[in-house]
This record gives structure tokens, C-alpha cells and sequence, in this order.
């Protein structure tokens, strides 16, 4: 099954890649590797506001982390596209970072980051969707968004 093929059965639509809030690109390809500039957590077009541990729970947080991976996919498709692929020519998801607004006694930033790395499992499967972690907590991301997460992925 293609991915897009499973993205269409998990009902998701791929996002058009959001136009940078500062002086930044959404991507950038070097060699094989495509670097995935932070993309922070939305909820009806607007930052998903909230500190894990205050105002959200750890189901909250996973939901948003999910959203993310969505808006994600969304920029790695185009980033593909331009490289001549598509999302079918991902190699491997090497490496997702994520940054968790939360206080500093909360310690389940791993779990809400779930969210976007079991999403990223079910759309490349196992093998390509398999890859290396980091979850921080962190005081405060842009416009008091709850999650933000970058990532980089191997192009065949």
C-alpha cells in the first residue's frame, strides 16, 4: 500500500506547507536528507495553546503532537515534490525532535510525543517510519503553543 493510499485510510488530508512566521524555510535538502524547519501544534488554523501539566493533559498533548506530524507530512510531501519523489520515495524518517511546553515538574514529554511518532509509524510502516527520538520540556515555545516538532527524513 502506497502512502498515500494509507493516509486516505486514516481519513488524513495533507496540509499546503505553512508559510514561516519568521526568517526561516520550511525545508532544506542537502544531499539525501531533508531537514524539517519546527512546526508548532494547530488546532482549527490557530496555535493550540497550553502547558502540558498546567492546562493539558498527556492525551491532549499526544492529540496535538499527532497534529503536528500531520502538518509534517504536509511539508515533507512538498519537499519530495520538488526533490522529483513523493512521500513513496521516503527512505527512512531518521530523526524527530520535540519540544513540549510544559512545567518544569512534568516529565511525560516522551508520551505526548507519542503522538506524532505512531502516526509517522502507521503512514511509512515500521521500517521507514522507525526512527531516532528526542523529547524535551521546555518554559515556553512561539505563541504559547503546546508542542513544537522538527524533523528529518532520507530520500531514496
Amino acid at each position: 500500500m502506497s502512502v498515500y493510499q494509507r493516509l486516505q485510510t486514516l481519513g488524513i488530508t495533507l496540509p499546503p506547507v505553512a508559510v514561516p512566521a519568521a526568517a526561516y524555510v520550511p525545508y532544506v535538502q542537502t544531499g539525501k536528507l531533508v531537514f524539517l524547519s519546527g512546526h508548532i501544534a494547530k488546532r482549527d488554523g490557530k496555535p493550540w495553546v497550553g502547558q502540558l501539566g498546567l492546562t493539558m493533559t498527556t492525551d491532549e498533548g499526544k492529540a496535538a503532537a499527532r497534529a503536528v506530524a500531520i502538518d509534517l507530512l504536509g511539508t515533507l510531501d512538498a519537499a519530495c515534490k520538488a526533490a522529483g519523489t513523493t512521500l513513496d520515495g521516503v527512505r527512512r524518517i531518521v530523526k524527530v525532535l520535540s519540544l513540549v511546553n510544559s512545567t518544569n515538574t512534568y516529565t511525560e514529554q516522551h508520551l505526548v510525543t507519542n503522538g506524532c511518532s505512531e502516526l509517522l509509524g502507521e503512514v511509512f510502516g515500521p521500517e521507514v517510519g522507525a526512527h531516532a527520538r528526542s523529547a524535551f520540556g521546555v518554559a515556553q515555545l512561539p505563541l504559547g503553543a503546546c508542542v513544537e516538532i522538527e524533523l528529518i527524513a532520507e530520500l531514496a
